[in-house]
């Protein structure tokens, strides 16, 4: 091929890659990277939780016994004794058979989406919804429709309504039960039993996003949904928020029935998570190790939810800002004074070296521009103290502006 004709090349996009967007939250972090910026915006474990200790146990460990193994290619389905430590630790009966590895719980939703929706599908989601979650599906051109949600979760009247029938039956529900991203809710137990009961009677498929489930401050969150209707539901978890996110290691529980076409999906798009990170993860879970770990994250994520409610209550005192109490995870959200928009608000607290998340992002539709999700689980407490009084600030000068 001559160079010449290089310039008549023309690369036609799919028409699911026009539908790709850059994540907000990523470009926002972008900004946080400058010198001096306090961010509330990441949704970042905190690094002080990190057992690396443990991991260069295990490192060493998984390398001296079966160094060769742990460096190869792998099954597709995942690391056996992960499997069946993930279903061992899970509140219902689960065959290990039905546990499939995924590379980050972000790769589940991925391989839902790619094996559950069609062009035009009609899939339901809470009022506002992880952001992460529209990313994955939007490219595979589905009918997103927001489910009307309040603090206790799902109004599952609505979710009737939305529902659909024959043809225009919705294909899922996609919900986070516990410690939300972005809201920090959590769903209360008369409002999963009856969800479930709903969306069993219309034969509506769930799934159950649950990343932040263990991440409880002071008791744990009812029974998962998938529990109560296991071959109606598709379970996501991760190992991002109770060991470490670099791992990007996640896992899914599918019926029987689904498995197969999820686990192909799998091999489709990385032939299997790395194989060697299993291998540790499973080490270090042995001997109980969670439950002596996880318990010192609880502790540290309360101490700062805490810092930042005090900071909130005292910094934004007059201004008209609502906000939530969070009983677990790593958000709050919060609501500003009427005729103001968090879009709108984020270059101006960024001049005074603090910086968060719109919260319109996370709105399949019809987004509420007045609200942001604040994570409080990096910043330190001076840091918590420092930001919420320079966004008070933000927030007082706008409403004078």
């Amino acid at each position: 091929m001559k160079s010449d004709d290089l310039n008549t090349l023309q690369w036609t996009l799919a028409r699911r890659a026009e539908r790709m967007n850059p994540s907000v939250i990523r470009e926002i972090l972008k900004v946080t990277e400058k010198p001096g910026i306090i961010s509330f915006a990441g949704g970042l474990p905190s690094p002080r939780t990190f057992p690396i200790d443990a991991f260069s146990e295990a490192c060493a460990k998984v390398l001296r016994e079966d160094g060769q193994g742990a460096l190869q290619y792998a099954a597709s389905e995942g690391y056996g004794p992960l499997r069946e430590a993930v279903a061992s630790q899970l509140p219902w009966m689960v065959d290990p058979a039905q546990v499939l590895i995924t590379t980050g719980s972000q790769q589940g939703l991925d391989l839902v989406a790619k094996v559950l929706v069609d062009a035009g599908s009609r899939i339901l989601v809470e009022t506002p919804t992880y952001l992460g979650a529209l990313q994955a599906f939007t490219p595979m051109e589905p009918e997103v429709v927001s489910v009307a949600s309040d603090a206790e979760g799902i109004d599952v009247d609505d979710l009737a309504a939305k529902a659909g029938t024959g043809d225009t039956r919705a294909r899922f529900l996609y919900v986070l039960p516990n410690f939300q991203n972005p809201t920090g809710r959590t769903m209360s137990e008369a409002r999963r039993a009856a969800l479930s009961a709903r969306a069993a009677a219309l034969g509506l498929p769930i799934i159950e996003d649950n990343p932040y489930g263990d991440l409880w401050f002071d008791a744990p969150p009812p029974l998962p949904l998938t529990a109560r209707n296991p071959e109606g539901c598709i379970y996501l978890g991760s190992f991002s928020k109770v060991l470490a996110p670099g791992l990007r290691l996640g896992f899914l529980v599918a019926p029987k029935a689904m498995y197969p076409k999820l686990l192909q999906a799998k091999q489709a798009a990385d032939l299997h998570s790395p194989s060697f990170n299993q291998r540790m993860v499973a080490e270090v879970m042995k001997h109980g190790f969670l439950d002596r770990h996880v318990p010192t994250i609880r502790a540290l994520y309360k101490s700062q939810r805490d810092a930042m409610l005090a900071a909130l209550t005292k910094e934004m005192d007059g201004l008209d800002v609502q906000w939530n109490s969070p009983d677990g995870g790593m958000f709050l959200w919060a609501r500003l004074p009427a005729g103001m928009s968090a879009v709108e608000l984020l270059p101006k607290a960024v001049e005074k070296s603090v910086a968060f998340v719109p919260g319109a992002a996370f709105y399949a539709d019809n987004a509420d521009p007045r609200t942001l999700r604040l994570s409080f689980v990096t910043a330190s407490v001076d840091q918590i103290n420092t930001g919420v009084a320079a966004l008070a600030a933000a927030i007082r000068e706008a409403k004078t502006a």
